[in-house]
């Protein structure tokens, strides 16, 4: 698996899989041209594929803070999930985090989404917190889920 940070040409695909999969975290076209605009708040994007200048098979998205990092969004083409893509990007987001001096990194999770539960449990997330009726279409409490991480 390949992975590698995303470049403003990268917006288009990155929109296209997500528009793809129904599961994603569902952003408007202005927070994905966000991304990568003068004074929006810094974010990481890394993108998953087999091998180099294969198609995109998978994203992450995390907004950086000093001391804590959030992942905003993960998306995995619906065909290529159970075959460590998900894995692979988050453990990445982790150690991006690491290398820049956090000390932890948050994510929230549909409450219902058993898969991408035991994907962060596997990784080393573990449950701080309930955000009852966070969610809508349907209407469903998030999980606020975080790893503690040490600089190397």
């Amino acid at each position: 698996m390949l992975i590698r940070k995303a470049t403003p040409e990268d917006v288009a695909i990155i929109r296209k899989l997500e528009h793809e999969t129904e599961t994603a975290a569902h952003w408007a076209e202005r927070e994905y041209d966000a991304l990568f605009a003068a004074g929006a708040p810094r974010r990481v994007a890394l993108l998953a594929a087999e091998e180099a200048d294969a198609e995109i098979v998978g994203f992450v998205i995390a907004r950086c803070a000093a001391d804590e990092w959030e992942i905003e969004n993960v998306v995995v083409a619906p065909e290529q999930r159970r075959r460590g893509v998900g894995s692979a990007l988050v453990r990445e987001a982790v150690q991006e985090a690491r290398r820049s001096g956090a000390v932890s990194v948050l994510l929230e999770v549909r409450e219902s989404n058993a898969d991408a539960r035991r994907l962060y449990e596997k990784i080393g997330f573990s449950q701080v917190g309930r955000r009852p009726d966070y969610y809508w279409n349907p209407p469903e409490a998030a999980l606020l889920l975080k790893i503690s991480i040490s600089i190397p």
